[in-house]
């Protein structure tokens, strides 16, 4: 049990004991209380706002009621000091003793350390990248591929069971675009001369797939109508990205649990069943859709088809589910997914690119409707980022046709370095990824920074073990309060992580990261000063073990963190 967790179920036994006195009421709900670190830190170590959201609903005013609460809390041996704050605010004060044991408890559960419960093994369903398959992966998909895995392995580390998903887009109109394009490429593999026309795929990815097709299937193909070849092209051509696609993640460190088929969903009649599920409850209807806004084009004709009820969920209009030609909207077939997501898990989670932000509102309302508005749903919406070196935009890729491949960026930089980065910013800002500066050795890099602190610490315990300092063990009251401030930081640990879950913001962890190793780095630079505040003292072995234990500890935090952002801890910079 961590500290904020255990001083949680402390303030608990203090309420209740005040219940059991006649000082509080029964059954007051207590969910809205918190215990954390005081936004001043001069005020204290923890700050519990009990007493202000208690106070009305116990009919009682707050700046008592804390007072009786901190008597309460002024028992505990954990305890130094407990002062009451303005209108009712409860600050305490620990014993270093404390926080040693802290100290103690991140060397003995190392890598579970900041492990939660709060998912309750709960099922949720992480659905991200889900780019059309039709090319290798490129930097537009890298953000919410990196965004995506970092919280699925953020919400399993805090008790969900999580199924992470790649829905394959493989039943639009860009996927026989796709299919022509191989079917040209398939030519060119048999000795054709071809020229691409505009609309079609030129990328030379297409190349492999041509020559294995002309393997295959030799000239069978060759000037017989699309209708003989086009579904089988289609066919072949998508599974041969989805290998590409797999493989590009893969340099990512990234791995699907389940990659669903959009064309698949269509022909086992999941939009259909959805529709039904939607008729039978009166949220879907046959109707006809408002004429466009401003001026009405010269062919637009009032056309009846089936609309989902999304006003009644707070959309602005009830939208189709089919076209006039009778094929699925993309609407419809995402309705029809969702609803087969949400049978299998508890709560789901989209992470899309921003530019969907206008059809967030539809889905949401959908989501609502199809599980009666008992599964939380949540879309993350990613920037796209923009690339550069030195400060000016990258060319694009020859070899991709438009565009710079993610292969190419992990090749150059390396997957950690790109995965960090990916998270340093909240999804919806803007990011910019500049060649120059991801790899830079600077503060202002956080990628180094954190690298950094957790080399220096894995240096310090080389050169103590190089200096002949054994430290099985250490006396932890040998560290002074400068020191102890590294652990009430370090501590704050499972706090942040439940937090990054509950709000679905893996970039939480990395922000805390650069603040712990920015404090590691300070106290390490300390010693430059003032010799005797070193970490390694080959004088005093008793003070450089605790010292040694210390640095451990920070080191198994930010190991820990960067394990939830899938980035390795370097062991030494070069």
């Amino acid at each position: 049990m961590t500290l904020y967790v255990r001083f949680a179920a402390h303030l608990d036994a203090a309420l209740d004991a005040l219940v059991a006195a006649g000082d509080l009421p029964g059954g007051l709900e207590r969910r809205a209380v918190t215990v954390e670190p005081p936004r001043d830190a001069t005020h204290g170590d923890l700050a519990t706002n009990a007493a202000m959201v208690l106070a009305k609903p116990a009919a009682t005013n707050p700046r008592a009621l804390a007072e009786k609460i901190a008597a309460e809390l002024e028992k505990l041996d954990e305890v130094s000091a407990v002062s009451v704050a303005g209108p009712g605010f409860i600050n305490l004060t620990l014993t270093d003793d404390t926080w040693r044991g802290e100290l103690d408890a991140i060397l003995k559960d190392e890598g579970d350390y900041g492990r939660s419960t709060i998912g309750a093994g709960t099922t949720v369903n992480v659905e991200y990248v889900s780019a059309n398959p039709t090319g290798p992966m490129h930097m537009g998909h890298c953000r919410g591929a990196v965004v995506g895995d970092a919280l699925a392995s953020l919400l399993e580390y805090v008790g969900h069971k999580v199924v992470r998903e790649y829905y394959v887009n493989d039943a639009g109109g860009q996927v026989d675009v796709l299919a022509r394009s191989a079917h040209l490429r398939y030519r060119e593999a048999l000795g054709e001369s071809i020229e691409i026309p505009e609309g079609l795929y030129p990328g030379e990815y297409l190349k492999p797939v041509g020559e294995k097709l002309a393997a295959e299937y030799g000239d069978k193909f060759v000037g017989k109508p699309e209708e003989e070849w086009l579904a089988l092209f289609r066919r072949e051509a998508v599974a041969s990205m989805l290998v590409m696609i797999k493989a590009d993640l893969a340099l990512l460190g990234i791995h699907h649990d389940l990659f669903s088929s959009e064309a698949e969903l269509q022909a086992a009649g999941k939009p259909e069943a959805a529709e039904a599920w939607l008729r039978a409850r009166d949220l879907v209807y046959d109707g006809v859709l408002e004429a466009p806004k401003g001026e009405t084009p010269e062919d637009w004709e009032p056309v009846e088809l089936p609309l989902f009820r999304s006003t009644r969920f707070g959309d602005d209009q009830d939208r189709p589910i089919k076209k006039s030609n009778g094929q699925w909207t993309y609407f419809g077939a995402d309705l029809a997914y969702h609803f087969q997501k949400a049978q299998a898990a508890d709560q789901l989670i989209d992470i899309w690119g921003a530019d969907h932000a206008g059809t967030v509102k539809r889905i949401v309302a959908a989501v609502q409707a199809l599980t009666d508005g008992k599964t939380r749903f949540d879309v993350k919406l990613v920037q796209m980022v923009r690339l550069l070196r030195a400060g000016e935009p990258v060319k694009m890729s020859k070899r991709s046709g438009n565009f710079v491949t993610l292969a190419d960026v992990v090749n150059e930089v390396g997957k950690d370095v790109v995965r960090f980065t990916m998270l340093t910013r909240k999804a919806d800002a803007q990011m910019d990824f500049d060649f120059a500066k991801v790899v830079e050795a600077s503060k202002d890099n956080p990628v180094f920074y954190v690298n950094y602190a957790h080399a220096r610490i894995a240096s310090l315990h080389r050169k103590a073990a190089e200096a002949g300092i054994d430290c099985p063990s250490a006396d932890l009251s040998l560290l002074d309060t400068e020191e102890l401030a590294l652990v009430k930081l370090a501590a704050q640990f499972p706090r942040v992580v439940e937090g990054a879950a509950l709000a679905r913001e893996p970039h939480r962890i990395a922000f805390y990261l650069y603040d712990l190793s920015a404090a590691l780095h300070a106290l390490w630079n300390v010693g430059n000063d003032r010799p005797e505040r070193r970490f390694l003292l080959a004088d005093q072995p008793g003070l450089t073990c605790a010292r040694l234990f210390l640095a451990r500890g920070v080191g198994q935090i930010i190991r820990n963190g960067l394990g939830l952002m899938g980035v390795e801890a370097v062991q030494e910079m070069h």
